[in-house]
Formats: C-alpha cells, sequence, structure tokens
C-alpha cells in the first residue's frame, strides 16, 4: 500500500480541523496521536475533538517546511467563542506534525516558527511551496 505524501496529510488533516469535519480529522489522525501546545500535552482523538470545540482554532497557512515524516507549518490562527463564534484573539505561531503512513501521529504547537523547526530539526532550506 503506498502512503500519501506527509505533506498532503498535514494539508487535509488541517481542511478537516478547518471545516470541524471530526469524522474525516479522526481517520487521518493516529488513534493515539500526542498533542503538545502552552498548556501542556495529552493523547488521543478526544483530546484533539475537546480541543477544536473549545478553542474554536481556525488554521491559515503562511509557509510549509518539510522533510521525511515531518512537516512544519507556519500559521496564523484565530480563536473563535465556543458560545457564539465570534472571534475572541489571533496570533502566529508554528505548529510541528509527525505523520506516520496515512495519519497524523503528533502535534506540536510553538509560540514561533524558529523554535517550531528547531524542535523538528528542520532549517529554512527545507521550505515547500504552499501551493503544491
Amino acid at each position: 500500500m503506498q502512503h500519501k505524501n506527509p505533506l498532503e496529510v498535514v494539508q487535509a488533516w488541517q481542511d478537516a480541523a478547518n471545516s470541524r469535519n471530526f469524522e474525516r480529522l479522526m481517520e487521518i489522525s493516529d488513534p493515539n496521536i500526542e498533542v503538545t501546545g502552552p498548556r501542556g500535552s495529552g493523547h488521543g482523538h478526544q483530546l484533539v475533538r475537546e480541543w477544536l470545540i473549545r478553542s474554536g482554532l481556525i488554521f491559515k497557512t503562511l509557509r510549509l517546511f518539510a522533510r521525511g515524516d515531518v512537516v512544519v507549518v507556519e500559521q496564523h490562527g484565530v480563536w473563535h467563542s465556543e458560545e457564539t463564534g465570534k472571534p475572541t484573539s489571533e496570533a502566529d505561531f508554528a505548529s510541528h506534525f509527525r505523520v506516520e503512513g496515512d495519519r497524523v501521529a503528533q502535534l506540536a504547537r510553538y509560540d514561533t516558527l524558529d523554535v517550531a523547526l528547531e524542535k523538528a530539526g528542520l532549517d529554512y532550506s527545507d521550505e515547500v511551496s504552499s501551493k503544491g
């Protein structure tokens, strides 16, 4: 069985997260996905679902970096109120994804692109076109 390109998996993951297509999101998330952010880390589908519902986070890709099964995405995020759906805050940040097969196995959010690249073992030479 041929696996998808890790970049395609990450882009599909973000599309599913942004559209709140939780069925698709769970299909492309490892059942024991590790999620790390400013408030700590945890594992599993339920954590991902609850985090996205609670935060109302919508991702916009700014830049992409990839090598092997690792992808770093520089992003602009907008958080929305769970009650009203209105934006509550926004910021630029970077996310480090690790893909295993056709699923995201790890997601870590960092405040800066430089930190995400360092943690992922990537550098600016690993930038790829976001138009692909």
